[in-house]
């Protein structure tokens, strides 16, 4: 992550709690530096939505501190609330209206709004202004919700798991015009999503969230070139590399080692070779960002 780039979003040692309970997680820190489009990566329940319902005030952090353009969020002045824009739900709640009904209503409250980013969605959905919501499919619903966040020509974008309702027509659409606006416009974006297959396409940094604490956090093309998975026939039972803890979340199918780790080739050849293991057959494979998603956070 690049720290010398203005911070949009800061957050510090955040520890939250369900009640007295389990940790959702401690000490959480991270940065969101302006003009950059994150990704907040996680299985369900990883704490996804209680990070943005805490910068969003929805929920007071039980530890930490929490900045928005450097006010605490405890505190947001009106006039920094209104350089947000934030979706939680993907569906338009006004559903009686048509495309160019709703545009109007929205556009009466919020002073800097951008009707031709919203057309522009518009049309590449091939829907007319006289079109009924009520008469739209799911995807097309959750797209006008989006074009209506992205009308609202907010500094920073929040978007919490934007592609749920989409197929993945819709969503690789919605993927490719929300970089090509934020980019065009040097907006933020910080964004969650348990569903990662087309978010290599969008997003320029990612933190990935397991149970309590953060996997990674850094460039998703830092990422891929220096997080590897492997495959090796062996005959070694997989707790052999299990136990030694020198690769992340090594398992077997048959014959067949795999595992993924930073480090690179050299150094697995010589950790694989001191634990008595011929790596003759030993294959870096190629990555995409869902590998290493699952890479990191484990298949189950």
């Amino acid at each position: 992550m690049n720290r010398n780039s203005e911070s949009v979003i800061s957050v510090k040692n955040l520890t939250q709690r369900y009640g007295t309970g389990r940790v959702i997680y401690s000490d959480l820190s991270f940065e969101v530096p302006k003009g950059r489009i994150l990704g907040l990566l996680g299985k369900n329940g990883t704490g996804k939505t209680t990070t943005i319902n805490i910068l969003m005030g929805y929920l007071r952090p039980q530890k930490g501190e929490c900045r928005i353009f450097g006010e605490n969020i405890t505190g947001l002045s009106p006039a920094t609330r209104a350089r947000i824009a934030l979706l939680i739900e993907g569906h338009v709640q006004y559903s009686f209206m048509t495309i160019g009904q709703i545009e109007r209503f929205y556009s009466s409250f919020y002073p800097k709004w951008n009707r031709d980013a919203y057309y522009e969605l518009m049309a590449k959905l091939h829907v007319s202004p006289g079109q009924k919501i009520s008469s739209m499919s799911c995807g097309q619903r959750s797209q006008v919700a989006l074009g209506l966040i992205l009308a609202q020509n907010a500094d920073l974008l929040v978007l919490d798991d934007f592609s749920l309702g989409l197929d993945p027509g819709y969503r690789r659409l919605f993927i490719d015009y929300l970089r090509e606006f934020a980019k065009a416009e040097e907006k933020t974006v910080f964004m969650t999503s348990h569903i990662i297959q087309d978010l290599e396409r969008l997003i320029d940094d990612c933190i990935m969230l397991d149970y309590g604490k953060i996997l990674t956090q850094m460039p998703v093309d830092e990422l891929l070139r220096d997080f590897s998975r492997y495959t090796l026939p062996t005959d070694a039972p997989v707790e052999k590399f299990t136990e030694s803890g020198l690769f992340i979340n090594p398992g077997k199918i048959k014959n067949e080692l795999e595992f993924y780790t930073f480090k690179p080739l050299d150094e697995v050849r010589s950790q694989l070779s001191t634990l008595g293991v011929d790596v003759s057959g030993l294959e870096r494979r190629e990555m995409s960002l869902e590998d290493a998603f699952i890479g990191l956070t484990g298949k189950y």
